[in-house]
């Protein structure tokens, strides 16, 4: 059997949505994806549907560097409730434990704070979309199964409280930098346990991930609104280039010659990488002019070999 063919067009970039509550990520993504009639698209890390807030997608080409923004920083808001404890850790599960947590303080919730700043260890939660033998592990979760997950080290680089908002269940709003990998729910569950409390997730912003925030996107609506005034093509505009995911690394520039080597898959040699990079460090590549061709990775003798290669229109 032949492969299915593409549908759509060759369309290359990022578009960074702010993510409606409701949706999961890639429910987002495809709708984003017709939108823009696009052959190809990607997201760079997923938001509960719980959640709003800064999700980067990639489409066409950009979808070979999505895994830099994967790997990049998140940052988060988040609003905790003690007291009661929910099947997934969010406002949406079934509530599986309730108490009267109106004794707890702020600075009782602050001093357990601490505890969870710098390199910690989660249990992911079994609502989480992390993999057991190829399936979610929310999908095993509402089949009622459970799977042993071995605890991930992680990142919190800050913590802090914006709010606290006392009572018989209290609420507490957070503020989150984390490294990639860093659940949420796992972060109020934990609180919760060093409470004696429960709490889970009531609501959920990512305001920025890895060099983008908030203020940089569009909602849904607003593109969709877009859309029906403009055609596809006039949306592309609205896409940050290709190499947005790799803009913090150092640019390279070839002449037409070397460019072609380099396209070819040939390891290329450049003094400016010589001077400013090490062994191992990607570089941006690109063709005099401004094309981006690329990233490649920095040798042991200080040439360039190709990591990721842009398929150019032709």
């Amino acid at each position: 059997m032949g492969r299915r063919r593409k549908t759509g067009r060759s369309v290359n970039g990022v578009f960074l949505l702010n993510k409606p509550s409701g949706l999961t990520s890639n429910q987002a993504l495809q709708r984003v994806k017709r939108i823009f009639n696009a052959n190809k698209a990607g997201h760079t890390g997923a938001l509960d549907p719980l959640a709003t807030g800064v999700l980067p997608l990639c489409l066409g080409e950009a979808t070979k560097f999505s895994q830099f923004l994967l790997d990049a920083d998140k940052y988060y808001r988040s609003t905790y409730r003690l007291g009661i404890s929910t099947a997934t850790g969010d406002s949406e599960g079934e509530v599986i434990a309730e108490r009267d947590a109106s004794s707890i303080t702020r600075p009782q919730v602050e001093k357990a704070l601490a505890a969870f700043k710098g390199q910690i260890e989660q249990i992911p939660s079994m609502y989480s979309a992390l993999k057991h033998h190829g399936q979610p592990l929310y999908r095993l979760a509402r089949k009622g199964i459970e799977v042993e997950r071995p605890p991930r080290t992680v990142t919190v680089f800050d913590y802090q409280i914006l709010d606290f908002r006392p009572g018989a269940n209290p609420e507490v709003d957070v503020q989150v930098h984390c490294s990639k990998g860093t659940y949420i729910r796992t972060l109020a569950e934990d609180l919760g346990r060093v409470l004696d409390s429960g709490a889970h997730v009531s609501a959920l912003h990512r305001y920025k991930s890895g060099p983008f925030d908030e203020r940089q996107t569009m909602s849904l609506c607003a593109l969709e609104e877009l859309r029906e005034q403009q055609t596809a093509e006039q949306l592309d505009r609205l896409l940050l280039p290709v190499d947005t995911a790799v803009e913090d690394r150092i640019a390279l520039d070839l002449d037409e010659i070397t460019a072609g080597y380099f396209q070819l898959g040939q390891a290329i040699t450049s003094n400016k990488v010589f001077r400013k990079a090490q062994e191992g460090d990607i570089v941006r590549v690109f063709r005099k002019g401004g094309t981006f061709l690329g990233i490649g990775t920095v040798t042991e003798d200080g040439k360039v070999a190709p990591k990721r290669l842009i398929v150019e229109d032709t």
